[in-house]
């Protein structure tokens, strides 16, 4: 499990057939958990200053691999007793969205991305979502786009900095919103819609 909290921004070695190593001040063991841009990897081999972790072909298929050049959000799994921060995030890539805009707000940025329309109704306005691995929440939400608003601090310490118009980025919806989503799906006769008396009594069974 992972926070969303970046512990460091790391710089790719080398990327080849299915290994990706990194090169960063954080040094794993062989075995643990990490996230890169967000999706959970293993570490499979240590050298000098650099890790090295193995992509499955469904990993390759279902992530923004092009991004994994460069510059990479790194964040080991949470131990028990570590403080929470973030919200909740499992490490599991389940939308590719693409930046559409990233504009001035104030003393801020905002950040819109485009998602798949069928991934829509996991996007929830005031929600959580990671992006990249980042925790943030989701300010605003239209039929194909939601927008984030980024703060100096988190704009200048992580690869936001380097989003264009057309950066795919990895994105891990809610949690609680699969969960709900995947309920509702499977009950008899479920319907289409959802009113808060549905919600109440979901939340009330937890």
């Amino acid at each position: 499990m992972f926070s969303g909290l970046i512990r460091e921004v790391g710089e790719v070695a080398s990327f080849s057939n299915s290994l990706l190593t990194v090169k960063a001040e954080y040094s794993p063991k062989i075995g643990d958990s990490i996230a890169i841009n967000g999706a959970c990897l293993t570490v499979v081999g240590i050298s000098n200053g650099t890790f090295s972790v193995e992509l499955s072909p469904e990993s390759q298929a279902l992530l923004a691999v092009e991004n994994y050049v460069g510059q990479v959000h790194i964040e080991p799994a949470m131990m028990m007793g570590d403080r929470f921060e973030g919200h909740v995030v499992q490490g599991h890539i389940d939308i590719v969205g693409t930046v559409a805009q990233v504009e001035r707000f104030g003393n801020s940025y905002n950040l819109f991305i485009k998602i798949p329309k069928k991934d829509m109704r996991l996007m929830i306005p005031k929600g959580s979502v990671a992006i990249d691995g980042v925790s943030l929440t989701i300010n605003g939400v239209d039929s194909e786009h939601i927008r984030l608003t980024i703060i100096p601090h988190t704009m200048e310490n992580t690869i936001f900095k380097n989003y264009q118009k057309g950066t795919r980025v990895n994105i891990e919806s809610d949690l609680f919103a699969r969960y709900i989503e995947n309920i509702l799906q499977h009950r008899e006769g479920a319907r289409d819609t959802l009113n808060w008396s549905d919600i109440d009594s979901i939340v009330a069974r937890y």
